[in-house]
């Protein structure tokens, strides 16, 4: 595949105008906002519909080798970007945030880093288990699908995309669009699922609502109003002004810290591969980090460049909300590309196992969140819980809207417990380490033995979780637990 700098240009100046129109869209159709879908899940929509699947199979071809309404290289374009975005997002997703020591994230997010993790190890548990009795050999699949619960549900939409790539070097290339059609399944599914037992709860007692805490328009909503600057932070933002008048632009700069924590990451999977080559994979042997994508690793040089803002007291020359601009940018590019690419046909052929696949993963994600997290979350375990019973279901956001309707004053310190267990947390699972070597590893060793291990890793959080934090009670007003 090769494009021009033209073309490509071409392709992201159409990603933003179909971004453009899906935010008219949700201003205009209240049902959308309803919803809690995110504008680039709808602009994805909209370029698919707009694609080869659906209108390029009603119109006349207006391009020579292209039907749908865009030409061949747009839509390679936009096959390619996720794969390079998605970079980017993982690489900004720590700089400029506050790192603390273990102890003190332990002691404020453990109930939630257990019921996170016994989540997303789960699903690998329940996807790989429903492979191995029923996709396997009743529809003749890939051992891999087991992981796509994983990947698409925890994960997301930017990790499925991210691994498009992955997909297709192991020989599975319809597990990206299917991946991709469970991420899109897990955000409806997480969010009407939650509401509907929010208000639940609400009758039931478990949580207090006032009339109204519980109708935020939307994701994007919910991130304006988060991201209203204090006083402090204005103060800050012209102190910075000042000081950078006559320099390069913050945004630049902020940018260039993306780049050099991708590179740091590049540097380090690029080490590891080659120890990986002379080492066990010599002369055809096993080969595992040669399919791990870069975006996993690149988090880690962004905690690397953030360790060393630290270590040298920049902290105030690097802003947490910028970097949110640009992962947030470049995350909505990723969907949009992502879903516009998006294979009908795969989905339809293998419509009865992405079905089930659904089913099985949704139904995981309320066991855990009734029966399991109120036995390891000592208090106010719904408001924390139903966090990262969204986050499993689709994205970060869902989580947070999600603990927005149930707490919408955050009376309960859920929001600060779930922003410190990410920190345990996606390193590892919903897009991290493991996420992208879960494909190879099947590949390697089969899925009954990533079955047992990620069994293993289930029972034992769960255990952990409920002879540990199952017996403890909070301390008043410290917004931890000591045993009881």
């Amino acid at each position: 595949m090769t494009m021009t700098v033209g073309e490509l240009f071409i392709a992201l100046v159409l990603i933003g105008l179909v971004l453009l129109a899906s935010n008219a869209l949700r201003l205009w159709l209240p049902w959308l906002r309803r919803l809690f879908l995110p504008s680039s899940v709808i602009g994805g929509l909209l370029l698919l519909l707009m694609g080869p699947d659906v209108l390029g199979k009603a119109l006349p071809t207006f391009f020579e080798e292209s039907p749908g309404l865009f030409p061949a290289y747009v839509q390679e374009s936009w096959a390619a970007l996720p794969g390079l975005l998605i970079n980017v997002v993982f690489a900004a997703l720590f700089i400029g945030k506050a790192i603390p020591g273990l102890r003190t994230i332990w002691l404020r997010a453990g109930p939630q880093v257990v019921v996170g993790q016994t989540m997303a190890w789960g699903q690998y548990v329940v996807g790989l288990s429903l492979a191995l009795l029923v996709l396997v050999p009743v529809f003749n699949m890939n051992p891999m699908v087991g992981a796509l619960i994983e990947i698409g549900f925890e994960g997301g939409h930017g990790t499925a995309a991210g691994m498009a790539d992955t997909f297709e070097e192991l020989g599975f290339e319809e597990g990206a669009d299917l991946a991709l059609g469970l991420a899109t399944v897990g955000i409806v599914a997480g969010v009407l699922i939650g509401t509907v037992l929010i208000n639940i709860a609400a009758r039931r007692g478990i949580i207090k609502l006032q009339d109204g805490d519980n109708q935020p328009e939307g994701p994007d909503e919910l991130m304006r109003e988060d991201e209203r600057p204090s006083t402090a932070e204005f103060s800050e933002f012209k102190k910075d002004l000042e000081q950078e008048a006559g320099t390069t632009d913050p945004l630049s700069l902020h940018i260039g810290l993306v780049g050099i924590a991708i590179v740091i990451g590049w540097l380090i999977l690029s080490g590891l591969q080659w120890i990986e080559q002379v080492t066990w994979a010599r002369d055809g042997g096993l080969e595992i980090l040669a399919h791990v994508p870069l975006f996993p690793i690149a988090m880690i040089g962004g905690v690397i460049v953030q360790l060393i803002v630290m270590r040298f007291g920049l902290e105030r020359h690097v802003s947490s909300r910028t970097m949110s601009r640009i992962a947030g940018t470049a995350l909505d590019f990723t969907i949009v590309a992502a879903l516009a690419t998006l294979s009908l046909t795969t989905l339809g052929e293998h419509f009865l196992p992405f079905l089930l696949l659904a089913v099985v993963g949704i139904a995981w994600g309320l066991f855990v969140l009734i029966v399991i997290a109120p036995r390891v979350i000592p208090e106010n375990w719904f408001e924390r819980g139903v966090g990262d019973f969204g986050q499993s279901m689709g994205v970060t956001v869902t989580g947070l809207l999600l603990m927005r309707m149930a707490d919408p004053k955050n009376e309960s310190g859920a929001l600060e417990s779930f922003g410190y267990k990410q920190l345990m947390f996606e390193p590892i699972v919903g897009g991290g380490l493991f996420t992208a070597a879960a494909l190879p590893l099947i590949a390697e060793f089969g899925a009954l033995a990533v079955l047992i291990f990620a069994a293993l890793l289930t029972v034992g959080w769960l255990a952990f979780g409920l002879l540990y934090f199952g017996r403890m009670v909070p301390e008043r007003g410290k917004g931890r637990w000591k045993k009881s």
